[in-house]
């Protein structure tokens, strides 16, 4: 009955070739019309994920409660100089803070008012203490500095120290770190121009390390979800503002970029990048495939007119269906065509067969569809069922794609029984002058049925005895080993991510009052699997009567001296003079003295003469570079004294706003501790805190939970698959072993490519997972090919124009996968690499084992 029903398609569609055709356009048309109205991809990753589970709906829960982490910039600035950091970063904040409308939210994580006022309270009693002592000691040179910032005032500073030494208050080489980093200084800029320093360097007496040297800037920006890259128009704006204001110029800061958004944004770019090469050089290929299977213009032309044809209309159905399509879905169109060509193919090569037997236009196109009826129906619906048994998972962007994929299979095989024989009966192609298939192939096809039974059984005892490799089975759980290194919000996640104070992989509780929030907090500070926990507690310093006490006291005494009106600004004139003789108290005071602070000091003392001898232009420039960052340490310095109690009631209202929710509920964060970069560091950290505390989520977790749904989606889609295709072949074979006979090739072919992968080291990832249901499609229908064949009585079936059919076909698909492999976007070029494999273990799955499993026909074929 379905033999007579397609034959009798393919009849009414040759006779009336001109008004199939034209339909065909004109659905086409339609289609395109409404996909371009309508056409819409939603960015959102967290969609892809059904909401129905329970560690979904606590990271919505805790979404809701803490809106905007997931949607963020990290800006992070850095410069040579702590200080050119914070002139940079706040730059840049005031600037972007004008765009309300882009920019509704930016914070400075590092440099707050709030921290610089009271930062000194974070610290532990003694260095608090400390501090203070050293910051009340250095009065007379803060004096100095503080009332005239000058070169007069930086000379007289050194005459206070030089006055110390001759007194032997100070040591002479206890000056030569100090002396010699503002005489590298010096000199550097006197013979480039340029330069930078650093008062807090002078201070820490070394170099200071880079997380010292950057300064965070979160940002929510205004996000477009109908764009391919949502965040795109705001990271271009703030790497414009970095542009406008120089900041590179003025301060030698690097703007680089991270957090959800730009990684996002990125990933999309990575994607697009070369994708229009690709495109062509694939369609290139393709059509040289297609040339060789089919050795005719017009039959080419036909296959893609009926390709081009069903795309359309899949795409305007797909569309239909799902609304808008999400990041996974709009493959749908490599599927169509990479898995859709395979029934043109299969169509056409049959036709050239019976063109070469009959040479009569019409009846080869009748004894085709005669021929490829069942097979390319079973094929077919087969395939459609591999990909819509995603739809009762939770992995709702494979589902989607699953739909629109399995509509589009349905679809192209409707195009190969109308439009496909319309086609080609209107441009008719010239009759074929030889036999199809590879005659060069019956010695192989003899020996092969000669050694069948051994064959056979060594096939499946070698993929038994690798079936213990399944157990090192690797899935990296890890999405950012799925992103290309070397763009920028991926680069500097890497490098962050080796700082453990940066908490690049927390994890997050929510809990409902504070008595909850203290007990958890105990709880996970006991887990040694975490470095620290984080919440609202945590910005409320301990041992604050002490520590504020050391801090008035050196308020008192720097209070007058900061407070003090600034002295006139010197001519150049008197900062000759003060240079002059502050050269020659310090030549003086190392004049008897030996050892390494007094060639310091006397190295510093020639380079003040040369600057006094030099243009004002130079010593404006030596000025500057010490001055500027100068007058923020001293600013700093009198805000590190206004330093005031903190509770919790006078927390700013930003910050206590990320850890407590207006209607009381609590947020804690833990970090783990050990190598943030270790996939098994970060799973036993995840395990260990929802061990302690269940309802944890984000960072580590969610990554886990998601693995755990993807893997189990992908288990269960494969089993509705089977079970589905198995029923279907039931329903069409009426015969058990002919039902096996289809799936003992497929599942070989599957636990194979799992094995290889083993061997190779391609571990399973969230990207090159989805190869799986296209090695089901793609296999399942090869198999039925070779099985209606075999029913058929059709013997030699390595030399048949069948195996040219399926190789040709697989070619086509394997070059529109393969260009994959050739992407920058690891997951991307992983997925390629998975599809090329299994491809390969399908096409000698299907030509090679299962005609040896099938044996020989029951009956034997008329022709």
């Amino acid at each position: 009955m379905l033999k007579n029903l397609v034959v009798r398609v393919v009849a009414t569609c040759v006779r009336f070739p001109k008004t199939v055709v034209l339909l065909g356009l004109v659905l086409a048309g339609l289609s395109a019309v409404y996909s371009a109205r309508h056409f819409a991809i939603n960015t959102d990753i967290g969609g892809l994920i059904s909401e129905n589970i329970e560690w979904r709906q606590r990271e919505i829960t805790f979404s809701k409660a803490f809106p905007g982490n997931w949607e963020t910039i990290i800006a992070v600035v850095e410069a040579p100089t702590a200080e050119f950091t914070s002139l940079a970063a706040t730059a840049l904040q005031q600037r972007l803070g004008e765009d309300k409308t882009r920019f509704p939210t930016i914070q400075n994580l590092i440099g707050s008012p709030f921290f610089e006022r009271n930062g000194l309270l974070f610290l532990s009693t003694e260095q608090v203490e400390k501090t203070a002592q050293q910051l009340a000691k250095a009065e007379p040179l803060i004096g100095s500095l503080a009332t005239d910032p000058s070169l007069r005032g930086l000379t007289d500073a050194l005459a206070s120290v030089m006055a110390g030494v001759k007194r032997d208050e100070i040591k002479i080489d206890s000056v030569t770190a100090p002396l010699t980093y503002i005489a590298d200084t010096v000199e550097h800029v006197s013979a480039t121009g340029e330069g930078y320093f650093s008062w807090r360097q002078l201070v820490n007496g070394a170099p200071l390390p880079p997380n010292e040297r950057r300064i965070f800037l979160l940002i929510k920006p205004a996000l477009d979800y109908n764009a391919l890259q949502p965040g795109e128009a705001a990271t271009d704006a703030i790497r414009k503002a970095a542009r406008d204001l120089d900041l590179a110029g003025k301060y030698q800061a690097r703007v680089r970029l991270t957090g959800p958004v730009p990684m996002a944004n990125e990933e999309f770019g990575t994607v697009k990048e070369g994708a229009a090469l690709n495109a062509i050089v694939t369609v290139a290929i393709v059509l040289l495939i297609l040339w060789f299977a089919l050795h005719s213009a017009k039959i080419i032309v036909s296959v893609f007119v009926t390709l081009a044809i069903g795309l359309c209309v899949t795409t305007a159905v797909g569309l239909a269906l799902a609304g808008a399509f999400n990041l996974i879905s709009v493959a749908f169109a490599v599927l169509f065509v990479g898995l859709g060509v395979d029934f043109g193919i299969q169509y056409s090569v049959r036709y050239r067969a019976e063109r070469y037997e009959s040479n009569d236009l019409k009846t080869a196109l009748l004894k085709a569809a005669e021929y490829s009826a069942v097979p390319l129906s079973l094929a077919a619906v087969a395939t459609a069922c591999g990909f819509l048994s995603f739809l009762p998972t939770h992995y709702e962007g494979v589902s989607e794609l699953g739909k629109i994929a399995g509509v589009g299979m349905l679809i192209a095989f409707a195009g190969s029984i109308t439009v496909l024989p319309a086609m080609l009966q209107l441009v008719n192609p010239p009759g074929e002058k030889a036999e199809l298939g590879y005659a060069i192939l019956a010695p192989i096809d003899s020996f092969m049925e000669r050694r069948r039974i051994p064959i056979v059984v060594g096939t499946l005892g070698l993929a038994l005895l690798g079936a213990p490799l399944l157990a090192f089975l690797q899935f990296d759980f890890n999405p950012i080993n799925l992103r290309n290194p070397k763009v920028e919000s991926i680069s500097t996640y890497l490098d962050l991510r080796s700082d453990p104070n940066t908490d690049a992989n927390t994890v997050d509780l929510l809990v409902p009052s504070f008595d909850a929030a203290k007990q958890a907090a105990a709880k996970l500070a006991a887990v040694p699997e975490v470095a620290r926990v984080r919440w609202i507690e945590s910005f409320v310093p301990g041992d604050q009567p002490a520590k504020l006490k050391a801090i008035e006291a050196a308020a008192k005494v720097l209070d007058p001296t900061l407070g003090e009106a600034k002295i006139d600004p010197p001519s150049d004139k008197d900062n000759v003079e003060a240079l002059q003789t502050t050269a020659a108290l310090m030549t003086q005071t190392a004049a008897d003295k030996n050892g390494a602070g007094a060639a310091a000091i006397n190295r510093l003392a020639r380079l003040m003469s040369e600057l006094a001898k030099a243009d004002e232009a130079k010593r404006n420039k030596v000025q500057e570079v010490f001055i500027v960052p100068l007058n923020l340490a001293l600013g700093q310095i009198a805000n590190t004294l206004r330093a005031e109690p903190i509770s919790r009631e006078n927390l700013p209202a930003d910050l206590a706003r990320d850890w407590v929710t207006p209607d009381g509920r609590y947020r804690l964060q833990a970090a783990p501790k050990g190598d943030p970069n270790d996939n098994d560091t970060l799973r036993k950290f995840a395990a260990a805190v929802q061990t302690a505390e269940p309802a944890a989520i984000d960072g580590p977790i969610s990554i886990l939970e998601a693995g755990r749904t993807i893997s189990f989606a992908f288990v269960e889609a494969g089993c509705w698959a089977l079970g589905s295709i198995a029923i279907l072949l039931w329903i069409v074979l009426r015969r058990l072993s002919d039902v096996l006979m289809t799936l003992v090739p497929l599942i070989l072919a599957g636990v194979v490519t799992l094995e290889i992968c083993v061997l190779i080291g391609l571990p399973m990832n969230f990207a090159n997972i989805v190869a799986l249901p296209l090695l089901l499609g793609v296999g399942v229908a090869f198999k039925i090919y070779y099985v209606t064949a075999w029913r058929a009585g059709q013997t030699n079936l390595l030399q048949s124009s069948l195996t040219r059919a399926v190789f040709f076909s697989a070619m086509t698909t394997a070059t529109a996968f393969g260009s994959l492999c050739l992407s920058s976007h690891p997951g991307t070029a992983s997925m390629g690499k998975l599809l090329a494999l299994s491809l390969v273990t399908t096409l000698a799955a299907a030509v090679l084992f299962q005609p040896l499993l099938m044996g020989r026909p029951r009956t034997t074929a008329t022709h």
